[in-house]
């Protein structure tokens, strides 16, 4: 582990009741104006049992942030400090939008959870876009994904994902399409087949000559199976690089919190077993032939093996970190190759599928 993350692992110890007694929200734009300033990553937590490949892509360990930490690209520069093998930024929207009313961020400290109404709540594309364009100018050690989506009061959804990507397909390694957010009214409807084709069509067309960015689509955990079997088809149909299964979740499991009959998106423990499901269901429905990331409740290295035995070449991480602190990034890493030289593989992408029923 990085002497960076064990010294902010420390920190966090220390202020961590601090944090807790603050409002989500604002204790989260403190954290990102306390990063912000540090210095750029120059190096990435990597080994060759870690370094893994993906649309094209070399990936220093398959531990990355999941988009939602750093809506606006603030910190990209900081994060592989930490032990992030990528980064995901968003998600961003073609025009600036202040999100759903507060508060809209809840911890539930008894159950490690976190529901969020956020509402896609961020300064835009354009601001975003000259932030990136400055880290692409003095470099980045880890693959950065942009999450795109539409805004709320979009007359046309497709248009504004068209947006998104002529805009910021040339700055990313690769680009996430999110139609998984519970908090836009309407967004997830873009996950029927016929809606999901036309969106890809326009993104598809939408990409600048010459970029040619991997396509990712970010999809719901709250999905039937006829639902998967769409989503694979459409994926194989229209050349996705890969698909994050999954985001939060509308489900409601017994929960301790007061906060738990909050409306929004559930994160954290409570989702670990759903999400660890769909990765099976989509690794099942596409013969696992279909690249998966794997996101949602992620909180140590043998629930990540999990992910990666069954299916999921990625893993993601956010929501777990307001517990574990800032360094979980890289104890999961390390945990992955001890995992990995345990059950007698030579690299963890070897794993991949391989518990898979």
């Amino acid at each position: 582990m990085s002497l960076f993350a064990s010294l902010t692992d420390s920190a966090y110890a220390l202020v961590r009741p601090v944090v807790h007694a603050t409002d989500g929200e604002a204790a989260h734009n403190l954290t990102l104006s306390a990063l912000q300033p540090l210095p750029r990553a120059r190096h990435a937590l990597t080994s060759p049992a870690l370094a893994t490949e993906l649309a094209g892509l070399h990936f220093p360990n398959p531990v990355g942030l999941a988009p939602g930490f750093d809506k606006d690209a603030r910190v990209a520069h900081v994060m592989p400090h930490f032990g992030f093998g990528f980064v995901e930024v968003g998600t961003l929207t073609p025009l600036p939008q202040d999100g759903n009313p507060r508060p809209r961020l809840f911890r539930l400290v008894e159950d490690r959870a976190v529901i969020n109404r956020m509402g896609f709540n961020n300064g835009g594309q354009e601001k975003a876009a000259e932030r990136i364009a400055c880290l692409r100018r003095y470099g980045l050690p880890v693959p950065l994904g942009i999450n795109i989506g539409a805004n709320k009061d979009s007359a046309d959804r497709i248009a504004d994902y068209a947006k998104g990507t002529t805009a910021m397909a040339p700055l990313a390694d690769y680009l996430t399409v999110n139609i998984s957010s519970p908090n836009t009214p309407g967004l997830r409807a873009l996950q029927d087949k016929g809606a999901l084709e036309a969106l890809l069509d326009g993104v598809a067309a939408a990409q600048p000559a010459g970029a040619g960015k991997p396509i990712f689509l970010k999809v719901a955990p709250d999905l039937e199976p006829a639902d998967i079997d769409d989503i694979v088809a459409v994926a194989f149909d229209k050349g996705l690089a890969a698909v994050i299964v999954s985001n939060t979740t509308i489900v409601r499991p017994a929960l301790a919190s007061r906060h738990a009959e909050e409306a929004g998106g559930l994160s954290g423990a409570p989702l670990a077993e759903l999400a660890l499901q769909r990765v099976k269901d989509f690794r099942t429905a596409s013969g696992g032939k279909l690249p998966l990331v794997a996101a949602g409740g992620i909180s140590s290295a043998e629930q990540a093996w999990d992910r990666i035995r069954a299916g999921a070449t990625l893993v993601q991480i956010y929501s777990a970190m307001v517990y574990k602190g800032p360094g979980l990034a890289a104890r999961i890493a390390h945990g992955l190759e001890k995992f990995a030289e345990r059950d007698g593989f030579v690299r963890v992408s070897d794993a991949v599928g391989t518990g898979a029923a």
